[in-house]
């Protein structure tokens, strides 16, 4: 089954059915189509800047703009991989591709910015102020990527564009659509929806929520996928 990742989707597609139990994380189900997500499902996409930039602050010594004329001097890498939403859908297969943030932290931030030695969370901040907090160790892991496209195309609004984090191992409230900053921090920060946010969410350990258990959340969130996915698909469509 080839996923939709395009606006076109109804109800029955977003609405996950039971797949692999040997493949599927705890909780997880399969979706056939990939819709717009998040906790403000009502906002259309913000506009896409003609020359995208991602500012780093935070604990640096310098404040550090990236653009695509840095990110052009990394290599370009590609990963597929499982898209786990915290609301239990999940899409398989996902081709993602961009640059490593690893890389980008080595290449670009490290020498440009100069990270205090004492760093432990990066801050992923959307243009429309959505965020999302990572630990170091995780928001450097191998396959996590600063993507510029999805599958064969360049990554669309509804899925996040002009660059987008995405971190495979992690549910989806961690890979931050519409990336417009990165901000370095000594100590875990706080990010949107606060305690909602588990520190790590990690998909693996179910880890959906900063303080209730993740098989709790499995069917109340499971119910909000139609309306939010529904809602979604109808700003992304508004004029």
């Amino acid at each position: 089954m080839v996923p939709k990742v395009t606006a076109d989707y109804g109800w029955r597609e977003v609405w996950p059915r039971r797949g692999d139990p040997g493949r599927l994380p705890p909780g997880q189900r399969i979706a056939a189509a990939m819709p717009r997500f998040g906790m403000r499902p009502g906002l259309a996409p913000p506009p896409v800047p003609l020359h995208p930039t991602v500012t780093v602050t935070g604990d640096v010594a310098e404040r550090l703009t990236i653009d695509a004329d840095g990110l052009s001097a990394l290599e370009r890498v590609t990963v597929q991989a499982d898209f786990h939403c915290v609301s239990t859908w999940s899409v398989p297969g996902l081709e993602w591709s961009g640059w490593r943030l690893r890389d980008v932290w080595d290449r670009l931030i490290v020498p440009g910015a100069r990270p205090s030695d004492a760093a432990t969370h990066l801050r992923a901040i959307a243009s429309d102020r959505y965020s999302a907090a990572l630990p170091l160790e995780d928001a450097l892991a191998d396959d996590v990527l600063l993507a510029d496209r999805l599958g064969d195309h360049p990554l669309q609004p509804i899925h996040g564009a002009p660059w987008r984090l995405v971190a495979p191992a992690h549910y989806g409230y961690k890979s931050v659509k519409h990336l417009a900053a990165i901000t370095v921090h000594r100590s875990r920060p706080r990010a949107s929806g606060g305690s909602m946010q588990h520190p790590r969410g990690r998909v693996g350990f179910e880890e959906r929520h900063g303080r209730i258990p993740g098989r709790v959340l499995r069917w109340p969130y499971r119910l909000l996928i139609v309306p939010t996915a529904l809602r979604a698909r109808r700003a992304v469509r508004r004029p």
